[in-house]
């Protein structure tokens, strides 16, 4: 085995980092579910351009561990037929922008064939890619698109932020018996967390409470529940306490969770990496206007990406993207 495709050992404090525990997702898949099986580019020989599936094609040979064309609407269509077929594809996107080269696929086969089969037909596929900016990635490989896909409905789409998420959010997807859209920041890869022995599950349909509060409430998925984790600790040293809601599935979202959080703080931040206009973050913020109104003692104020293309240069990408500072101003707005 090559040093590229040999997974590293885990830290010695007992951590593991958001790209291995996808992996330990990925290989109990393969290993308890015969139908299951990995396609995508690079997937194989070179373990994934992001590291995510090093080491399991040596384990599980190359029916398992697919490597493609350079084709997002080849495999993605490959993956729909297989898994028509009654397999469990995972079909694995370099990245969301590249996803749009699928588009057809995903939204005119794999979002609706059980409604337009009558229910005849499901689609039990998953199709996994990195999303979000902040590595330097340039335009092309940096946007935060999942709330476009949360727009269709037949498909469930879910942002994990934490490693547990990202070690068993898999197999919850694998059992649905429709497509679900698995989005990975790339920030998050190398983020190091200590997985909790007692989480053998996740609950797709329920969002979770990542800190408690009493003053206000931030919603935020994916890479960015780190930054308003940041800015909650930050709040706190100022006598502002926050409460952190991690979307975790952003199709359906889970009003309940979100709903209740606001009627306990009376005011609310929804922070989204995505562009402002059109974006997931106006969704929820319309959700707590239509069923929290007379609950809000504040306008809900929403931190988002600046609406442009995202630069490469490392400064100007910062400046467009939603920052711990920017979720604190936010939340002193709506305080004061």
């Amino acid at each position: 085995m090559s040093a590229r495709t040999r997974p590293r050992a885990h830290p010695d404090d007992g951590t593991t980092t958001y790209r291995e525990a996808l992996r330990e997702g990925l290989r109990e898949a393969l290993a308890s579910d015969d139908r299951v099986f990995l396609m995508g580019e690079d997937v194989g020989r070179y373990g994934g351009c992001f590291g995510v599936s090093l080491g399991l094609l040596e384990e599980f040979g190359p029916d398992r561990v697919r490597d493609t064309p350079l084709s997002e609407s080849a495999f993605v269509g490959a993956g729909i037929g297989a898994a028509l077929a009654g397999m469990r594809p995972v079909v694995e996107i370099m990245t969301v922008n590249f996803s749009l080269l699928a588009l057809d696929q995903i939204l005119n086969n794999a979002a609706t064939l059980r409604h337009m089969s009558g229910g005849q037909l499901g689609v039990p596929l998953v199709i996994r890619m990195t999303t979000g900016a902040g590595r330097q990635l340039a335009a092309q490989h940096s946007h935060s698109l999942e709330g476009w896909y949360a727009h269709i409905p037949g498909l469930r789409v879910l942002a994990p932020a934490t490693v547990d998420d990202a070690r068993h959010l898999l197999s919850a997807a694998l059992a649905d018996p429709d497509p679900v859209l698995l989005f990975e920041h790339g920030s998050l890869y190398s983020a190091a967390g200590t997985l909790d022995p007692a989480v053998h599950d996740v609950d797709l349909d329920r969002a979770a409470v990542r800190r408690e509060g009493t003053d206000v409430t931030v919603v935020a998925y994916g890479g960015c529940v780190s930054k308003a984790l940041e800015a909650a600790e930050t709040m706190a040293g100022e006598g502002i306490s926050a409460e952190v809601v991690d979307l975790r599935t952003l199709r359906p979202l889970d009003d309940v969770t979100i709903v209740g959080s606001v009627r306990r703080t009376h005011r609310a931040v929804v922070v989204d990496e995505g562009w402002r206009s059109g974006s997931l973050s106006a969704e929820i913020e319309s959700r707590i206007c239509e069923q929290a109104f007379f609950e809000l003692d504040a306008p809900v104020e929403r931190v988002c990406s600046a609406e442009v293309p995202i630069p490469y240069a490392r400064r100007l990408e910062e400046a467009a993207l939603p920052q711990p500072a920017g979720i604190v101003a936010a939340a002193r707005r709506v305080v004061s």
